[in-house]
Parts: C-alpha cells; structure tokens; sequence
C-alpha cells in the first residue's frame, strides 16, 4: 500500500511538472516578445497592444514588457504579411481588427496571407463600437443619420466620408448607409483613424466612419458631432450617442474587436501561454480603464472562441461586400 502511494504521489508529481515545463521553457526563451499593429501609434487599437504589452511583464509568458512595432499602411495588412514569416515560437504576435481576417479575404484577389493557414488565433482583446461623426461642413441642424443622408442628397459634390483603410468594416459601414438609402457617399480612406479625423474637425471632409473612440476628445469638446454608434447597445462611452439601430439603421449594427495572432505552427502550449497571459492582463483596472479611455471595451476570449468569431464574422461580411461591389482594384 505504502507503495502504491509513492508510486501514485511520484507520478502526480512527474504529471505537475510535466505540465509546468512548457511554461518554465517558455519563460526562459521569451526574455522579449514584439507585438506588431497595423495602424499608426496613438490610434485606439495602438493603446490595446501598449496596454498589453505593458503587463505582459513578468508573467508566465514574457519576462520584459513586449516591444509594439508600428507597420501603417495598407490598411492594416504590412503587420500581418509580416507576422506570416515571424518564427513560430510565440516570440511575435499581431494585434488587428478582424476586418483584417474576416474582410479581406474578400476583396483582395491576391491576399498576401491566409487568415485559415498562415496565423492561430490567441484572444480577442478588445471590443470597438463604430460611430459616424461630423465636422463644421455639414450644418449645425445635421444632428440625426437621417439628417445627414438628407443633407448629403441635397449636397453630392461634399458628400463624402472618411474611414481608416479602404477594405476596412468603417468604409463598409458607410458604403452600405448610402447604397441601403440611395445616398451617393462619396468614400476617401485614409492611414488610420488620426489623420481623418483631424480632416473632420478642420472642415476638409463631411464625416468619418471610424471606431467611436477616436471621436470622443473632439466630440465632448463641441468640435465634431457623433450622430451614431455601432454597437447593440449604446456605447457606455457615450451613452447621449443614440446607435444606429435605433435610429432605423440597423443593418449597421457591428461590434468589431481587435485580436492577437501568433504565426500558424505554433505550438498549442505556446498559444495557451500566450492567450492567459493576455487575459490575465486586461483584467487588470489599469488597463481596463486605459482602454476606457479611447472607447474601447476590454473583453478577453479563449482561442477558440476568437477563431469562431473570425469564421463568422467572414461569413457575414462576404455577401455584403459583393454587394456593395468593392475590390481592391475598384
């Protein structure tokens, strides 16, 4: 009996240790991980990879606060293309917007990457609501999406909106507001959220469609008006925002979020390592409240759940995308 105890107990204990050693080998190899993003730095996905990446220290997964490496430009893609030939060791991860994976694929005959076979998905981090705001172009009685389609009808050689990236879910959240209500929008993409907005406020350009945080300076400040948001519910960032679906539009309902991918072929241990360690960070108030700031709505998910999403949110947007017509050639 004494043992059969020993033998039980030694092998509980190689079972616990074998089961640890992935970590402890994981925590030794990553004394510095990247993070790669897309988009310019000081957008509101940049603040989910510096957030992260900061309380990525010292845990399971990365001894260091991971490096955000900033590759803008061609709507996002660059930092993927370039996560496709990192090493598969858990090393480098990209931090995108799902338009990345689940549109793209859509509209671009010649995708560089295959979201299926060329990244594993690790955890949503972020969730983003959606909002359409307007500048000093548009009359100060424009207060309603209603009013806006009204005016730009009465208005086609200024109506026009702006978004992040051509291919992006923006650019097709207001190309199907004007195709839905017979409303020529005239689209003007730009490199990210920043540049466009300025243009907004400076009277450049009509209206943005971009993820609602990065109107909220200018909007409490009276110098864009947010007309609508995205999501199912109101945003709890601004909650006087009524959504779209309230006000008739609710086709555009969408919730995009921001995900971390490490490069396929790496190992499930290293995915898993990964994936609590990112979790674990944006439970943290600091970083919660951070990404309040910039209207973004931290929310964690297994890998599985995040690989899911992605397949489903590709399902939705390809008959969309055909009808709305866009390419990447158009």
């Amino acid at each position: 009996m004494d043992t059969r105890r020993h033998f039980l107990h030694t092998l509980g204990a190689a079972t616990a240790l074998g089961a640890l050693s992935p970590l402890a080998a994981l925590a030794q190899a990553l004394e510095q991980a990247k993070i790669y993003y897309g988009f310019p730095a000081g957008s509101a996905g940049d603040s989910v990879a510096r957030r992260v990446g900061e309380k990525l220290a010292g845990s399971a997964y990365c001894r260091n606060v991971a490096v955000v490496e900033n590759k803008p430009g061609a709507g996002g893609r660059i930092a993927l293309e370039t996560l496709r030939s990192a090493p598969a060791d858990g090393s480098v991860l990209a931090l995108s917007p799902f338009s990345c994976t689940s549109i793209y694929p859509h509209i671009y005959s010649k995708l560089s990457y295959d979201p299926a076979k060329d990244f594993a998905a690790v955890s949503i981090a972020a969730v983003m609501h959606h909002g359409l705001a307007v500048g000093p172009l548009v009359p100060p009685e424009v207060r309603t999406v209603k009013d806006f389609l009204a005016w730009a009808k009465a208005n086609p050689n200024q109506a026009s909106y702006g978004s992040p990236a051509a291919g992006s879910t923006p650019h097709f959240i207001g190309a199907l507001l004007g195709l839905n209500h017979g409303v020529d929008l005239k689209h003007v993409p730009y490199r990210g959220s920043i540049p466009g907005v300025t243009d907004v406020v400076g009277g450049q350009i009509a209206a943005m469609v971009t993820p609602s945080g990065d109107f909220i300076p200018n909007h409490k400040a009276g110098k864009l008006r947010l007309l609508a948001t995205s999501g199912k519910a109101r945003s709890p960032f601004s909650p006087e925002v009524p959504t779209f679906a309230e006000q008739g539009f609710a086709e555009l309902t969408t919730e995009e979020w921001f995900g971390f991918y490490a490069p396929a072929r790496t190992p499930a241990s290293v995915v898993a390592t990964a994936n609590a360690a990112i979790n674990a960070a944006i439970k943290e108030k600091v970083v919660t409240d951070s990404l309040a700031v910039v209207g973004l709505i931290a929310q964690g998910s297994t890998a599985e759940e995040m690989a899911r999403s992605q397949r489903a949110e590709a399902e939705r947007w390809g008959p969309l995308v055909r009808k709305i017509g866009f390419t990447a050639d158009s």
